[in-house]
C-alpha cells in the first residue's frame, strides 16, 4: 500500500516520554514554596502541551509578572533535578529509529523550551532521528496551528501528508487549526473522553499500539 502520511509531528511529554507525573509534581511544589494555591493534579494536568509561562499563568491568574517569573523558576528548579531520570515510554526508541529508516519525515512540537527539548534528545538519544523541531519559546503556544505549519514549511510537506501525535487536546486542537489529522495518546496527560471528542484517526493506550498503527495505516 503506499504511504498515507510522509510527516509524523510527536508532542514530546506524555507521548514519547513519560514525564506527565513528573511535570504535576514541580508545578504543585513551585506553588507551594510561593504560597500559591497548590492545583489538583488533574488541573495541573491539563496545562501540560502549554507553555510553561502560560501554563503557569492559567492555573495561577491574576498575579505580577515577576510572580510567574519566580514561579518559572521554582518549577525549573524541580524539574531540572529529575528530567535526566524520565524514561521514555516503552517502545519509543526503538519506533522512532524504525520510523525513520523507513523513510518517514519525523519532527517534534512540544511546549518544552528550547532549551528543555536539546536537554530530551541528547539524553534520550533520539535527536539525530528527527527532521524539525518547534518549541513554545520559539512560536505560538498550542493550540496555535504555528508550530505544524512551520514544521510543514520546512520540510515541504502538504497538511495532507502531515499527522499529529500527542496525548492532550492541546495537541489535537493545533492539529485542527493546521488543517492536519491526528492520533491520540490516551496514555498521557489527558483523559480519553477529552481526545476523542477532538476526532483523532485513532485514540490508543499505548506508544506500542501508536506505532502499530502507523506501520499498518500511514
Amino acid at each position: 500500500m503506499p504511504k498515507r502520511f510522509d510527516l509524523l509531528v510527536f508532542d514530546w511529554d506524555g507521548t514519547l516520554m513519560d514525564s506527565a507525573g513528573t511535570i504535576v509534581s514541580s508545578i504543585q511544589n513551585a506553588c507551594r514554596d510561593l504560597d500559591m494555591p497548590i492545583p489538583s493534579d488533574a488541573a495541573a494536568s491539563h496545562v501540560i502541551g502549554l507553555g510553561l509561562q502560560e501554563a503557569l499563568s492559567t492555573l495561577q491568574p491574576g498575579y505580577a509578572q515577576e510572580d510567574y517569573e519566580r514561579l518559572v523558576d521554582r518549577y525549573r528548579h524541580y524539574y531540572l533535578g529529575q528530567d535526566m531520570q524520565i524514561p521514555l515510554f516503552e517502545g519509543v526508541a526503538q519506533a522512532i529509529a524504525d520510523l525513520h529508516d523507513a523513510g518517514f519525515l519525523l519532527a517534534v512540537a512540544t511546549g518544552k523550551s528550547r532549551r528543555g527539548l536539546d536537554r530530551a534528545l541528547e539524553h534520550s538519544g533520539l535527536g539525530r532521528y528527527f527532521h524539525s523541531t518547534r518549541c513554545a519559546d520559539e512560536c505560538f503556544s498550542k493550540p496555535h496551528p504555528c508550530m505544524i505549519e512551520q514544521i510543514m514549511d520546512e520540510t515541504g510537506m502538504p497538511a495532507s501528508r502531515t499527522v499529529m501525535i500527542g496525548d492532550t487536546s492541546h495537541d489535537l486542537q493545533m492539529a485542527i487549526n493546521a488543517g492536519v489529522d491526528s492520533l491520540a495518546a490516551a496514555y498521557g496527560a489527558h483523559p480519553r473522553e477529552h481526545l476523542e471528542g477532538l476526532s483523532p484517526l485513532i485514540c490508543v493506550d499505548s506508544f506500542i499500539e501508536i506505532n502499530e498503527w502507523i506501520k499498518e495505516n500511514a
